[in-house]
């Protein structure tokens, strides 16, 4: 018996897997809110009412490919960030694994950047919710280098942000720099998302002690 429902179980894992991974083919020419359950469950093979055995709804369904995108993400960032090398050194591995990430995961990041101000308000609010945990995390990491030392929470934590934001509107654009295919284009990308880091990195040294709301 208990093996009978093992099998069932990976069986209903695989159909939920192929669900995502179909609606996320479909979506790399349109929006959620234009997707159809019926579009996703006949590229998978299954009658659409099978459909409901998995997401509620395909809002749902899009709440978990936000964390299927920016899930593994987060992890990867924060072991940079906790290291103890110098600031420079750190920029460029972060930037180079967000453009591993994209290269790995070009569609996950195309439907973050398209449904992060789209018309579905549960994959909005999934998106907002994950870079939320993003920003907590990158603070947790500046929060111990010494550099922080004396800054008020709310401070690192707009610290935080910053990169976060940086680092999304870098993938988004590598994404845009693929598409139009200019020779050198990603290059340009990945040069200016270190040199704004930087920048980010310089002002933060430089943060005077009026500017902590001390």
């Amino acid at each position: 018996m208990s093996h009978s429902l093992g099998v069932r179980q990976a069986q209903k894992q695989k159909t939920r897997q192929a669900l995502l991974d179909a609606a996320l083919g479909l979506l790399e020419e349109q929006s959620l809110s234009s997707l159809g359950l019926r579009e996703v469950t006949r590229v998978v093979g299954i009658a659409p009412t099978a459909f409901y055995r998995h997401f509620r709804d395909m809002g749902e369904l899009g709440v978990a490919l936000v964390e299927e995108a920016l899930g593994s993400l987060h992890a990867m960032v924060r072991a940079i960030l906790a290291e103890q090398d110098g600031a420079e050194e750190r920029i460029d591995r972060t930037v180079a694994v967000v453009e591993q990430h994209v290269r790995r995961y070009p569609l996950h990041i195309r439907f973050v950047a398209r449904e992060r101000h789209g018309g579905v308000r549960a994959v909005r609010q999934a998106i907002a919710d994950e870079m939320g945990r993003f920003a907590e995390e990158v603070a947790a990491a500046l929060k111990s280098q010494p550099v922080s030392e004396g800054w008020r929470d709310d401070d690192v934590r707009m610290l935080a942000e910053l990169y976060v934001d940086r680092l999304v509107t870098t993938a988004a654009a590598l994404l845009d720099a693929d598409a139009d295919g200019a020779e050198g284009a990603a290059g340009q990308v990945v040069q200016v998302a270190r040199r704004q880091l930087r920048l980010i990195s310089i002002g933060r040294r430089h943060w005077r002690e009026e500017g902590r709301g001390e």
